[in-house]
């Protein structure tokens, strides 16, 4: 199955970032070809099934909300 994302690609230094507007992931590239080619591979693992070789571990934490 194909999906369209709306990406925007913008200098920083030497480097082009591409980001996709609807997931919070971004890439970059040395050009805006090579930061949109990366970008596709970042969302298509992003959609990848996760493959654990062991069972996750779940924690717990604790955070600090509200404190001035």
């Amino acid at each position: 199955m194909k999906r369209s994302f709306a990406a925007t690609v913008w200098r920083e230094g030497n480097w082009y970032v591409s980001q996709c507007l609807e997931l919070d992931i971004a890439s970059q590239g040395e050009s805006e070809q090579e930061a949109l080619a990366n970008l596709k591979e970042a969302l298509e693992l992003h959609f990848e099934p996760p493959h654990a070789t062991r069972m996750p571990e779940v924690r717990m934490i604790e955070v600090e909300v509200g404190a001035a």
